[in-house]
């Protein structure tokens, strides 16, 4: 962890203790490949010499595959997913031959290539066992639940209404076969599981939240209200990030930093 995920880390817990509410620990260790038992006990130990306490067992997403694959089955049963066999190359040849195609928060939007293929085509590529994702058929799920919107909280407190838009970004990917659940999909399922009514995290993710609030409309969940925090930055104005290593919690605790100290670096994350 660094100082960014701190600050996250305490704001949560600080709001969720002010709240008379519960501060609840998730581990959204979805990606098998990247996610060793080494970082989960680095993740730990950093909350716990920040002085962070948690309410009740902490959950592990990648023991929670049942359950997504669940809510993939009811997506799937109301129409509203498709198989995609496109690779990334396929991908990015469709779009460099559309110079108008749509851009989303990451980027040019899938174009729909597998959206329209004849059932009897899918059928036979998925027989074969080829190679593909799950994609939401954003023009279909639309339709289906109507206007959208959900309850920011500004850093003073100010609630705003927000209209989702989650068109934003396009046929979205709810499941690989590397990853069988995506982070939307399984954030959403997770929110409502644990019964979170405030969701605390950067605003790197406010878009992400459109996403969220169709899934909660499609699967028939509870909306949680977002607070969305500020993102640090170091002394170049740069977001921080994992490689900056000097800003680890970790490394700072070697260098003689207390958890006070920490506390003072980062500000007072409820102004």
């Amino acid at each position: 962890m660094h100082l960014g995920h701190a600050f996250s880390a305490i704001l949560a817990h600080d709001l969720a203790r002010a709240m008379g509410g519960r501060f609840i620990l998730r581990l959204e260790d979805i990606d098998g490949g990247r996610c060793r038992p080494e970082f989960i006990a680095g993740i730990l130990d950093d909350l716990q010499w920040l002085g962070l306490t948690w309410d009740g067992p902490v959950l592990r997403q990648s023991e929670r595959m049942a359950l997504y694959r669940r809510h993939l089955d009811g997506l799937e049963s109301q129409g509203l997913l498709y198989p995609c066999f496109c690779t990334r190359k396929d991908i990015q040849e469709e779009i460099a031959r559309s110079p108008s195609a749509p851009q989303g928060p990451d980027g040019p939007l899938y174009p729909g290539t597998c959206r329209t293929l004849a059932p009897d085509e899918r059928t036979t590529r998925l027989s074969a066992g080829e190679p593909h994702c799950l994609r939401l058929d954003m023009r279909t799920a639309l339709k289906q639940v109507g206007p959208l919107t959900w309850t920011a909280i500004e850093e003073r407190g100010r609630e705003t209404r927000t209209l989702a838009q989650p068109e934003v970004f396009g046929d979205v990917v709810l499941a690989r076969k590397d990853s069988p659940t995506s982070y939307h999909l399984a954030v959403t399922t997770d929110d409502a599981a644990q019964g979170v009514t405030l969701v605390v995290r950067g605003e790197d993710l406010r878009q992400a939240t459109h996403v969220h609030r169709l899934l909660q409309a499609l699967l028939d969940l509870p909306t949680p209200r977002y607070w969305h925090h500020r993102l640090l930055v170091d002394e170049s104005g740069k977001r921080l990030a994992k490689r900056d290593r000097a800003m680890t919690l970790a490394a700072l605790r070697e260098s003689g930093e207390t958890p006070q100290g920490v506390r003072r670096r980062i500000g007072s994350p409820l102004v």
